[in-house]
């Protein structure tokens, strides 16, 4: 099995600290998509940048303490791509891409519109600008696995709280209808849903630090790995790893009946 894992770190030295590289030791994933790095390479330790056993690569943010992905992966891709092209959101560090043979790769952290209007706004820029990129990665000839931080919860079942949460950043109609655009229109599939489509509780993958929405689940789905119909379709398991907590996101695994984990 292909088993990939996309992670919201909320700083990759933070949750070294709390055991997330100790964890892929043990759990021994083949690729690891990592978002909100909230470091730039200079200050990552060699664990941090090349585990055992992996080869790490990153994009970072300029600013520093701010976004910032990465991929972690067994086999040596053979191609990496950084940044989507776009000066404003490529400063940002929010999309790295690995290619493999017949198989890409991508860490995405889509931006977050909930601390302000003018970040709601930059959501709305980076949506306009993504949109027809992955277009072009579904018309590419390669599959393809978008995992990351999508910042968007897709239906009720993706949220404790929807209702009081529909015109809050996250849940807008606009956010939903545009990952509604990617399923329906160019034909993507949102992977986890398609092997639980009726998950509730067990589907969240983000919870507020506000009040005790850890302790009581009232979380979101915003973490999704998001694929091209081929390897959506060799999708056998998928869980949320909740056992021990690395950050205000859990990861997000998914195993694939593929021959790049063999």
């Amino acid at each position: 099995m292909l088993r990939v894992v996309s992670a919201n770190l909320n700083g990759i030295r933070s949750a070294s600290t709390k055991g997330f590289h100790t964890w892929l030791e043990h759990n021994n994933p083949d690729v690891i998509c990592l978002q909100e790095l909230k470091a730039q390479l200079p200050d990552l330790k060699p664990e941090m940048l090349n585990p055992a056993g992996y080869r790490g690569y990153f994009h970072c943010a300029e600013k520093k303490g701010y976004s910032g992905v990465g991929i972690y992966t067994r086999t040596e891709p053979l191609r990496v791509v950084e940044g989507l092209g776009n000066a404003e959101f490529d400063a940002e560090g929010r999309y790295i891409q690995a290619d493999f043979a017949g198989l890409s790769i991508v860490s995405l952290y889509l931006p977050s519109g909930s601390s302000s209007e003018e970040r709601q706004a930059a959501k709305f820029r980076f949506m306009d600008i993504f949109l027809p990129h992955m277009a072009r990665l579904r018309a590419s000839g390669q599959e393809v696995i978008v995992c990351g931080d999508w910042n968007i919860a897709h239906r009720e079942a993706d949220l404790k709280n929807w209702k009081s949460n529909q015109k809050n950043s996250g849940f807008l109609p606009e956010e939903r209808a545009w990952l509604s655009r990617l399923f329906d229109e160019q034909g993507w599939v949102d992977t986890y849903r398609q092997l639980y489509p009726s998950a509730t509780d067990a589907c969240y993958t983000w919870w507020s630090n506000r009040g005790q929405a850890w302790a009581k689940n009232v979380g979101w789905r915003i973490d999704y790995q998001i694929s091209t119909p081929g390897i959506a379709a060799l999708a056998r398991e998928a869980s949320v790893y909740k056992d021990e907590r690395f950050s205000d996101h859990a990861p997000l695994i998914i195993d694939y009946d593929h021959p790049l984990g063999r």
